[in-house]
C-alpha cells in the first residue's frame, strides 16, 4: 500500500511557519519605518549641511527620495503578502500551491514564506 500524499501541513508545521512569518513581519515593519523616517528627513530638508550647493544637490535629493519611496512601497507590499500568508495559516490552506493543489516544499516556504506557487507551477508560469 502506497503512502498517502500529504494534502496540508500539520498544525505543528503551521506554527513553525507562523513563527517565521511573524518574525519577518516585525523585521520588515522596522525596515519600513526606517525608510519612512529617512523620507521625512529628506522632505524637511534637514541634512548635514544647512546650505545648498546648487540645483545638482536638489536633484540628488529628489533621486534619493524617489529610491526611498520605492523601497518603502516594496516593503509595504512584502508585509501585505506576509499578512495574507498568516491568514492562510489560520485557514489551514498555507503552503498549498494555488495552481497544482499540491504542497509547496518546506524549503521554498522557508525562503519565500509568502509563496503561493510551487517551484513547478512558477516555472511553467514563466514560460
Amino acid at each position: 500500500m502506497a503512502a498517502k500524499e500529504k494534502t496540508r501541513y500539520s498544525d505543528s508545521e503551521l506554527v513553525e511557519f507562523k513563527d517565521l512569518i511573524v518574525k519577518k513581519i516585525e523585521e520588515s515593519r522596522a525596515e519600513l519605518k526606517d525608510y519612512q523616517d529617512q523620507i521625512s528627513k529628506k522632505n524637511t530638508g534637514s541634512s548635514d549641511t544647512d546650505y545648498k550647493f546648487n540645483g545638482l544637490e536638489d536633484s540628488s535629493l529628489l533621486v534619493e527620495r524617489e529610491y526611498l519611496s520605492q523601497q518603502a512601497s516594496r516593503q509595504a507590499k512584502f508585509i501585505s503578502h506576509l499578512e495574507k500568508a498568516l491568514v492562510r495559516i489560520e485557514n489551514k490552506t498555507y503552503g498549498i500551491c494555488r495552481e497544482t493543489g499540491k504542497l509547496i516544499s518546506p524549503e521554498r516556504l522557508r525562503i519565500v514564506p509568502h509563496a503561493t506557487l510551487s517551484i513547478e507551477a512558477k516555472k511553467s508560469q514563466n514560460k
